[in-house]
């Protein structure tokens, strides 16, 4: 008799835990939609949708990737964008883009460039962060999807001083280091890019290229 009420008590603590599981499993479940529900999709593409129209050659497009990110934008909010880049820094940028997240670092938006039609000046217009952009290989590591630019209104690209007859990109933009999204040498976005092995184009020799980081 004893036996048979320990196999009962023992039946019952056993249904007890697995419905305490499934409903946490379930808490769990509603959650993630609720979070997923929060976060605003700033593009969608398909990898050919992102390199649609480029003029690059077969062999540089086979070494590019597509991740997707997340960052707060500047209105607060969680957003998820894309970066088409090369397969050699797509894991560099994923673990960026995990701590400019936790820094709550804004960024303006990430979207492939080919939503401006492969325009850099257009895309820098829009405040747009992005990797890829075929173009002259000699002198711009975007080619190849080697460099990234991050908040170009917040970081513009400024001459020196013996270069100041060519204009400031992008057009209309200055630079303010107490604006949210701006870099300075020892914000820890910076500092994670040199961790990391980029080069920032705040030390170009011609100019400040503060939105451009390379490997």
């Amino acid at each position: 008799m004893l036996k048979s009420h320990l196999l009962i008590c023992a039946c019952i603590i056993l249904f007890l835990v697995s419905c305490k599981k499934n409903n946490k499993d379930h808490i769990r479940e509603i959650q993630t939609i609720i979070a997923s529900d929060s976060v605003i999709i700033d593009c969608n593409y398909t990898f050919d949708e992102a390199i649609k129209g480029t003029k690059a050659p077969k062999k540089f497009i086979k070494g590019l990737e597509l991740i997707d990110v997340q960052y707060y934008s500047m209105d607060g909010k969680i957003h998820q964008g894309q970066i088409l880049t090369n397969q050699r820094i797509a894991r560099d940028l994923k673990e960026i883009f995990d701590f400019i997240l936790k820094e709550r670092f804004p960024v303006a938006q990430v979207i492939p460039i080919v939503r401006y039609n492969w325009n850099d000046n257009l895309s820098m217009q829009a405040n747009n962060t992005y990797s890829f952009c075929y173009r002259n290989v000699s002198y711009s590591k975007h080619a190849k999807g080697m460099a990234i630019d991050i908040n170009p209104h917040q970081n513009p690209m400024r001459w020196k001083k013996e270069y100041s007859y060519r204009k400031d990109l992008p057009l209309g933009a200055s630079y303010d280091p107490k604006k949210p999204g701006t870099l300075t040498p020892d914000n820890p976005i910076v500092l994670k890019f040199k961790a990391l092995g980029f080069k920032w184009g705040r030390n170009f020799k011609r100019n400040h290229d503060d939105h451009h980081f390379q490997k």
